[in-house]
């Protein structure tokens, strides 16, 4: 048996999607443990392409079962949504291969009218949120006010629970000049979509369990990056969920024992969609080529996404904060044809010389990134699936990363196909 958890290591849309799809080949179950419909997985498999915000990437694999778990918010609407178009391109979904967590917290319409109000509101200084409800419903989560999977098992109770939720939001909707929501049009919906639902729900820890005790092997999916983390992350330019290896054992039912190996996804440069500290940016013409090379536009919000340099002090502070035993280095080949490649190996803040990613707001605002310049390649290593064939000043830049943030990288992705991957060691097997 063995337990691995997949996690970003920078803001997020570091090709987790493809890097799951893989593992799921030997995995028995893929748990995703945090987050909602506001991070996107893309997954190209034989010319078919995969778009996917909820279900765990492990879906299309035809002997692999998911499971979303209590440490999800859950859009009923999107999840059978999604669920349908995965069904127009062939893949069959059951309650045989999905499994959803009564624990879950759900994402209601009111909960996307307050984050869009809110995110107006804030004009030139919006956080960057996607709009979907995310933060709203895990704020209800934690007032104890929120409505959950297994609430749809008590009809009566389930009406009563959104009356209170609604005379809660509503007492700001007012204040706002917004106009005060009723409760009974959502709670029909709710009852339709709850039918459609509950088949596939049950305890998620039990589930958990279930596979420890049977030598299964478990692969636990993140979302998002790990400086989206509402602890760990650029606050308050996060997410709403912590996004660290922690995190998949209280957003599935597991405790931290169970986890044999942790997975960082990282890009071979860097990205961030909406606002926050991007040391690394650059806003120049390499940024551009480096967004136009690897199509940097988010897989739920369309949004175009900010372009810099690899930052090996953010990587190397993801990498101890969740205890990643190796790296899967994504995109490589984005960084094809630029005769110089940039490496952040430390900051300047004010006249002191860092080697941290610091907590403050301001202070992450201020730092001013040191550079190291390596050397680039001539030609494509597009599909390259073998260490020794890569150019030299290739394999020179990922035993530099290496280096530079302690950690052994364990596969390089060289196109968006599932087999354009260089393996150098696959963690579902014992050394």
């Amino acid at each position: 048996m063995s337990n691995i958890v997949i996690v970003g290591t920078q803001w997020g849309d570091e090709g987790k999607g493809k890097i799951v799809d893989w593992l799921s080949e030997k995995a028995d179950l893929v748990v995703r443990f945090q987050g909602g419909h506001n991070a996107g997985h893309t997954l190209v498999v034989n010319e078919n392409v995969f778009k996917l915000s909820l279900l765990p990437s492990g879906i299309v694999r035809d002997n692999t079962k998911v499971l979303i778990g209590n440490g999800v918010v859950i859009d009923p609407i999107h999840l059978i949504k999604e669920i349908k178009q995965l069904e127009e391109k062939q893949i069959k979904i059951t309650p045989e291969n999905l499994i959803i967590s009564d624990a879950a917290f759900l994402i209601l319409p009111i909960h996307q009218l307050i984050d869009e109000l809110r995110e107006n509101k804030n004009g030139s200084n919006k956080i960057g949120t996607t709009g979907r409800g995310i933060g709203p419903a895990y704020e209800d989560k934690v007032g104890r006010r929120g409505i959950r999977i297994c609430d749809f098992c008590d009809e009566n109770e389930l009406l009563e629970k959104l009356k209170k939720l609604y005379d809660h939001h509503n007492i700001w909707l007012s204040a706002s000049g917004q106009d005060i929501q009723k409760p009974e049009g959502t709670y029909k919906k709710l009852l339709e979509l709850g039918r459609l639902i509950l088949p596939f729900v049950q305890p998620s820890w039990r589930v958990i369990q279930k596979y420890n005790s049977s030598s299964y092997n478990i692969l636990f999916e993140g979302a998002q990056g790990t400086f989206l983390d509402i602890d760990h992350g650029t606050y308050p330019y996060v997410t709403s969920s912590n996004t660290v290896s922690a995190q998949a054992g209280i957003g599935s039912g597991t405790g931290p024992t169970a986890i044999d190996y942790t997975i960082g996804i990282t890009k071979a440069y860097t990205t961030r969609v909406g606002s926050g500290p991007f040391p690394t940016e650059d806003t120049g013409e390499d940024g551009k080529k480096l967004g136009k090379n690897g199509f940097e536009f988010g897989t739920v919000t369309g949004r175009q996404r900010r372009c810099g340099w690899f930052d090996a002090i953010l990587v190397k502070q993801a990498v101890q904060l969740s205890n990643i035993n190796g790296i899967a280095l994504t995109k490589m080949d984005v960084l094809d044809g630029f005769q110089d490649i940039k490496i952040c190996v430390g900051y300047k803040l004010g006249s002191e010389t860092i080697n941290y990613f610091p907590t403050s707001n301001k202070e992450q605002k201020s730092i001013v990134p040191i550079y190291e310049v390596m050397k680039g390649w001539n030609g494509s290593i597009v599909g390259i699936r073998d260490f020794k064939k890569l150019p030299k000043e290739a394999k020179a830049y990922v035993k530099r990363i290496e280096e530079l943030v302690d950690c052994k990288v364990i596969l390089i992705s060289t196109s968006p196909e599932r087999s354009d991957t260089i393996y150098l060691k696959n963690p579902f097997d014992k050394d």
